[in-house]
């Protein structure tokens, strides 16, 4: 089951996204960049329209060329539109189920005091101003767009349904899925638009005569330049969850260990941080520190570096117009994703370990290096979790089986780890004859 089979006897399942969705949208990111970076425009706002120039390509991409809105998995049936008037009584249900999703989510934005300090300050302010457009906005989009969805009373129906007392009609687990998928649009968009304008602006303020020529300069500024491109295709991932793009969520995570695991990776939740139980960095400098006067290994790390934090930035360009955490928007198989079903997981953590060396300490103290070396290995295998409980969620769509299945026949980290599995007898050699699905390799 696990030999390596010829690529024409085993195609690669086809990838929801094509690569040049992602490749629009780098297109379209840079040139705005090059733009900010001639005329200064280092500011926040800037970085917002950053978000604009990178969405509109890959939205462009998508419909005139992948012509994504005509794909069955859209729900839409543009040859066949319904008269409004038989649409028009659940066009009202809807919109009560989702403007009463947007106070819910407004409310607890007014109640969570972290929302009112810091960088999230930006993100509510951006919320406040967009949401009467947004109001008005979603009338007729909802009136449009009922007229054509093949099965109209969805999650927002079900709930409103719910509102105005018509229980017996309403679905319980169409409005379980309509609130989980708005918590994670709610809880992680105001996270992304908080983030933005910080990398954003040290990338454009750079002096390039001032980093030329110091290795360790050149891969902060580079490693900054790719957590900007994950930011900015992640943030544009949250904004367009649209079913006219085939971006909608199919399914937010249903399972509380998903939620749990995810959500101590972030404030207010984060255990990782400066006062959290899972803070590794404690008395450490990191590598520039304890590598500093050897400029060639300065050059290689720093190199090392920058790749693997490219392999993360390549990893949410991949999603195209559907990063995000905790759902189901359609099923990745190309770019980092034919390597290994967790690119992004297996780069950052390989990322932290060589950037912190958390093994090395300035207080000269044995406790801390072990202490701190443990923490990081807990937040590994925090990440490892994730990995299990979003394969746990997916593998109830067989066109992730199918691609999971493939990826333990062809791509070279599962093969690697099945291998290493079947040396140690972890994998017995019957095992191969009906193999498990391996989440996290």
């Amino acid at each position: 089951m696990f030999e390596r089979k010829l690529s024409t006897d085993d195609p690669r399942p086809t990838s929801a996204v094509s690569h040049g969705v992602g490749v629009a949208g780098l297109i379209g990111l840079t040139c705005w960049i090059l733009i900010a970076r001639q005329y200064g425009m280092d500011g926040p706002y800037s970085a917002l329209a950053a978000c604009f120039a990178c969405g509109v390509p890959m939205v462009l991409w998508s419909l005139l060329r992948d012509k994504v809105h005509l794909r069955p998995t859209t729900g839409i049936d543009w040859s066949n539109p319904k008269k409004l008037k038989d649409t028009f009584d659940i066009s009202l249900v809807k919109l009560a189920g989702l403007w009463a999703t947007w106070g819910m989510i407004g409310t607890i934005y007014c109640i969570g005091r972290w929302y009112w300090t810091g960088q999230y300050q930006f993100a509510m302010q951006m919320m406040e101003a967009a949401a009467p457009w947004l109001f008005l906005l979603s009338i007729p989009y909802v009136l449009f767009m009922d007229r054509f969805t093949i099965e109209p009373r969805d999650g927002a129906w079900h709930f409103g349904q719910l509102l105005i007392g018509g229980k017996s009609e309403s679905d319980r687990e169409q409005v379980y899925h309509h609130l989980r998928a708005w918590a994670v649009k709610g809880f992680f968009l105001a996270f992304m638009i908080s983030i933005v304008p910080g990398g954003f602006g040290d990338l454009i303020r750079v002096d390039f005569n001032e980093i030329a020529g110091d290795p360790v300069a050149i891969a902060r500024w580079l490693i900054v330049a790719m957590f900007v491109v994950d930011v900015q295709f992640a943030t544009v991932g949250y904004l367009l969850t649209m079913k006219p793009l085939d971006s909608h969520i199919r399914t937010a995570n249903p399972y509380l260990a998903g939620w749990v695991a995810a959500l101590m990776c972030y404030p207010p939740f984060i255990l990782m941080g400066d006062n959290g139980p899972l803070n590794y960095h404690v008395n450490i400098a990191e590598w520039a520190y304890w590598l500093q006067g050897r400029e060639t290994i300065l050059a290689v790390w720093g190199a090392i570096l920058v790749f693997l934090t490219g392999v993360y930035a390549w990893a949410t360009v991949a999603f195209g117009l559907r990063f995000s955490n905790l759902t189901h928007r359609g099923i990745l198989t190309h770019g980092p994703y034919s390597w290994t079903k967790h690119p992004a997981y297996v780069a950052k953590n390989i990322y932290w370990w060589l950037v912190s060396m958390p093994f090395l300490v300035t207080s000269g103290s044995f406790a801390d290096s072990v202490r701190n070396t443990a923490l990081m290995a807990v937040v590994s295998g925090v990440y490892y979790w994730r990995a299990k409980t979003e394969e746990k969620h997916l593998l109830s769509d067989p066109v992730y089986k199918e691609y999971a299945e493939w990826m333990d026949r062809n791509a070279p980290i599962p093969r690697a780890v099945n291998w290493a599995k079947r040396r140690i007898g972890w994998w017995p050699a019957e095992r191969d004859r009906e193999p498990e699905i391996q989440p996290a390799e």
